[in-house]
């Protein structure tokens, strides 16, 4: 009795921060403050996890809305930063957010997540796989990071991970074949059960994934976001094969066009000039 007394007045005190709390500074969001984990953990009596779920559900949830209202919910990673702050070992949160968070998003609060859960589960190559392809294609790339966080899969004793998990260290290097195999990662998380309520997240990851950055937002009119949604669910609900949705996904990939020397375009027009004033009677 004692012990549930404790857990209703921790629940009772995180319901008035979150009542109470200002909206965090610096967005655009009315969103409720998240309180630091040490804070949070002075109030929950011992109960860390608990509260660590609590707090999750509550991210979740408001995921989910921001699906209905139209509203960019930003705030995951920093929901999934203060859940496995008070439990480390909450495995739930380092997958979703390293499978529903875009490979170049701006926003950079998933990186200690992500490097908590690389970690705490050194063996769960896919958590680190998620790590990689963030700091390797992410706003401030660093592949000589994204290779390290990978190398050690190369000689591993772990017979389940896949030969080119154990090579893809030598991609980041390299900086190639990374976007295959984002996707790769991405269409085997979209048939991921839990992951179903959460489809669209993944509309968004594939398009800036394939180059469409100018799609992040309210795309659903556009031509390639209806192709991306038409593939995507058609695959899981298992009417489209999965390598035939890769390969017309993979084909869908914008082609950086070079960037254009304005000095050597002015040195061709001066050379042009001179050669036609030189030819004139």
């Amino acid at each position: 009795m004692r012990f549930l007394a404790a857990i209703i007045t921790s629940i009772a005190v995180i319901a008035l921060a979150f009542h109470y709390a200002k909206p965090l500074p610096g967005t655009n969001f009315d969103e409720s403050f998240l309180p630091k984990a040490s804070s949070v953990r002075y109030v929950a009596a011992g109960h860390d996890a608990s509260v660590a779920g609590l707090f999750w559900i509550k991210g979740l949830t408001e995921l989910g809305e921001s699906y209905l209202t139209g509203r960019e919910y930003a705030y995951l990673g920093h929901v999934a930063e203060l859940s496995t702050s008070l439990d480390s070992l909450f495995y739930t949160p380092y997958y979703f957010v390293g499978g529903v968070t875009p490979v170049d998003a701006p926003d950079t609060s998933d990186f200690s997540v992500l490097r908590r859960a690389t970690r705490v589960y050194p063996e769960k190559w896919r958590l680190s796989l998620y790590y990689a392809l963030r700091i390797g294609r992410g706003p401030y790339p660093n592949k000589t990071e994204a290779a390290n966080v990978m190398r050690k899969y190369f000689d591993s004793p772990d017979t389940t991970i896949p030969d080119h998990i154990r090579t893809i260290y030598r991609s980041f290097e390299l900086d190639s074949m990374q976007t295959e195999t984002a996707l790769e990662t991405v269409l085997n998380d979209v048939i991921q059960p839990r992951f179903k309520k959460f489809r669209t997240s993944f509309y968004t990851k594939i398009l800036r994934l394939l180059g469409y950055k100018g799609l992040v937002g309210d795309g659903s009119k556009d031509e390639n976001y209806q192709k991306v949604k038409y593939l995507i669910d058609n695959m899981a609900e298992g009417k489209i094969p999965p390598v035939v949705v890769y390969k017309q996904l993979l084909a869908m990939k914008k082609v950086e066009e070079p960037a254009v020397d304005s000095t050597a375009v002015d040195t061709a027009k001066v050379s042009v000039a001179d050669t036609t004033a030189s030819s004139s009677p």
